[in-house]
């Protein structure tokens, strides 16, 4: 009966001695054979398994282990080690009386592992010897280039490529890791990290959901919305309705977002009246403001709609400007 090489591949993302009981089972019983030390080779001696790193052809080593154990185990490193996995492979296609190869998963990367490494390389980037620009960075400088990325992920949703809504959140996110990086540089009592970033989210989402996480009635959607602002003034007893409106957005998308919040909580303000204005621009402003409130009542984004039909008109400027050799 030919002998078994077992291929444990583990998370590199996980502590290491986070493995199944079918792995530390297999670790302790049989030769462990690997490539380098890592923390999971101390882990696996210290759980009184035998590890031994093999300076040279792996796929001998192996099969020399089998003859003489009937088991042995090879110890993945964090990429996987696929050549190996592959030559191995053609090995024993060719020879298979020699062993039987099996796969075993010892950790998996949990759903969003690859933040971890993300984070990482933010670190690597922002510390000495890193990325002098990122170094140089602070949070205004930031600024504008969170906006940027921002409105570049609304472009890819405007445009229906999720693709590229993809990689441009991607970009968001790289803006937030190094926020939160360039933030652990601040003086004591001021300075916080990715994690209380991640932190401060997921309490959020926590204590504004209690229809899912504390059993609480769903009831309509509008139910929850109303339940949500109400948890959310009872955070902040003194604020105002308005707090936490981003003032910089464009002014259509401002003034639409402050008629909605009025009118969650039932506030029926007037907005101004143009003739009532004396200042041409009061009049204008008064006018658009108008607008917004007479779209919001029809259902319709007056932000969208102008954005949509600036961009129709840009695309019939394109269309009348003479050919570039022309001008």
């Amino acid at each position: 009966m030919p002998g078994r090489i077992v291929l444990l591949v583990t998370s590199p993302r996980l502590p290491a001695g986070l493995l199944t009981a079918a792995a530390w089972d297999v670790v302790r019983s049989a030769p462990v054979l690997t490539g380098a030390e890592s923390e999971l080779t101390v882990a696996v001696r210290a759980a009184g398994g035998r590890v031994d790193v093999v300076d040279g052809p792996a796929t001998q080593a192996l099969l020399d282990a089998v003859s003489a154990h009937g088991t042995a185990v090879w110890l993945a490193g964090p990429a996987g080690d696929e050549p190996l996995a592959r030559e191995l492979g053609l090995r024993l296609a060719r020879e298979p009386g020699l062993a039987e190869l099996e796969l075993m998963y010892g950790s998996w990367d949990p759903p969003g592992a690859r933040l971890l490494d993300a984070v990482a390389v933010m670190d690597r980037l922002a510390s000495p010897g890193g990325d002098p620009w990122k170094r140089a960075q602070t949070h205004e400088s930031l600024a504008r280039f969170l906006l940027e990325e921002c409105y570049e992920a609304y472009d890819a949703i405007g445009a229906g490529d999720t693709d590229a809504l993809r990689e441009e959140l991607g970009d968001v996110l790289l803006q937030v890791l190094l926020h939160a990086r360039l933030a652990e540089e601040l003086p004591d009592g001021e300075r916080w990290t990715v994690d209380d970033v991640a932190g401060g989210l997921v309490d959020k989402m926590i204590r504004r959901n209690p229809h899912v996480f504390a059993g609480a009635e769903a009831g309509s959607l509008d139910e929850i919305t109303a339940n949500w602002d109400r948890i959310k003034r009872a955070e902040k007893p003194s604020g105002s309705v308005l707090d936490g409106v981003a003032l910089s957005q464009p002014a259509l998308a401002l003034a639409a977002k402050i008629l909605e919040r009025a009118s969650r909580v039932g506030l029926a303000v007037p907005p101004p009246l143009a003739e009532g204005q004396v200042d041409p621009e009061a009049r204008l402003g008064a006018s658009l403001l108008a607008t917004v409130a007479a779209a919001r009542e029809s259902g319709l984004d007056a932000e969208a709609a102008l954005r949509r039909a600036a961009l129709a008109y840009a695309d019939a400027v394109r269309a009348a400007e003479p050919p570039a050799d022309s001008r």
